[in-house]
């Protein structure tokens, strides 16, 4: 008999980006913000449960907001990212204010999770079918293995007019599974095409039909000591910057290569949207509003 998937999304960065909890404004014809779907398509795709990487500061403002309407309809838990989390001997540089990265947030769930699960970001909108060929995926899969899936994204839909995003970019083999996946973390529209500027400043054209990962990622707890080990690594070499990152798409890559893990890439036609920039809510809500109009999901979410 499978296990039911786990849901673990990502919402620690939720309490700086435009203050407070503000990024999760209402974008639904009822006032649903993004994560209020992301939570009930997961619910329609034999989820079983949540669980909410965050800040510790944002805690109640968080469960105010949301996790008394969530925990309702499925089981919540609660994990805290905060810098000073580090493995035994490591200390937090002083003047470091950036979180770690998605793969000390992940980290974060180790104690929380013991079957498969998915990881989302909090504010990204992937579309039902993403949950769906993730969750069959995750029931698919033996607990103990490295065996891993990601949904990919094409690029040209996950671009915002308003500025540059970050983006994993992937290539698969013949089998579908990921050959490669990296981290761009400075992606700009360039007429019908797309660029990426690294820090040095050099710039690299991007085909618009590129696969990327969009944090979409599905895992057995195999992944935890992976990570650990990954990060303790990131750590001694790059623990010391005050602005570093430790990337999942990035950890994944470095798993991928050494044969640690396989990682099944999985399609769907879905589209997804987010909202990095406030100029991007505006068609967020268009995109929702159709998506009601043509019946995928009720005018009221919860009602």
């Amino acid at each position: 008999m499978s296990t039911a998937p786990t849901l673990l999304v990502l919402a620690a960065g939720m309490g700086s980006r435009y203050g407070g909890l503000k990024q999760l404004d209402p974008v639904g014809p009822s006032g649903e913000t993004i994560m209020d779907y992301s939570v009930y398509d997961a619910l329609r795709a034999g989820f079983g449960k949540i669980v909410f990487v965050l800040r510790q500061d944002i805690e109640q403002a968080f469960k105010d907001g949301f996790g008394t309407r969530f925990a309702k309809h499925i089981p919540v838990e609660y994990v805290f990212q905060e810098l000073d989390k580090l493995p035994a001997g490591f200390k937090l540089p002083e003047g470091r204010t950036k979180p770690w990265g998605t793969t000390h947030a992940i980290l974060m769930a180790k104690d929380a999770i013991h079957e498969p699960f998915a990881v989302i970001n909090a504010d990204d909108f992937y579309g039902a079918e993403g949950y769906r060929v993730l969750s069959e995926q995750l029931q698919a899969t033996d607990v103990a293995k490295p065996d891993y899936s990601m949904v990919g994204f094409e690029l040209r839909n996950t671009l915002s007019d308003f500025g540059s995003v970050a983006r994993g970019v992937c290539q698969r083999n013949a089998d579908g599974y990921l050959e490669s996946v990296v981290e761009l973390t400075s992606i700009t529209r360039d007429g019908a095409g797309a660029v990426n500027t690294d820090p040095q400043g050099d710039k690299t054209t991007l085909p618009v039909d590129s696969l990327v990962s969009m944090n979409m990622w599905g895992f057995t707890p195999a992944i935890f000591p992976q990570l650990e080990g990954i990060f303790e690594d990131f750590l001694k070499t790059s623990g010391n910057e005050l602005k570093s990152e430790c990337y999942i798409p990035n950890s994944v890559n470095s798993l991928v290569a050494a044969g640690d893990a396989r990682v099944k890439v999985l399609r769907t036609g879905d589209a997804w949207f987010g909202v990095t920039y406030r100029e991007d809510r505006p068609g967020v809500v268009e995109s929702i509003r159709k998506l009601v109009d043509d019946g995928r999901y009720p005018e009221n979410l919860w009602a």
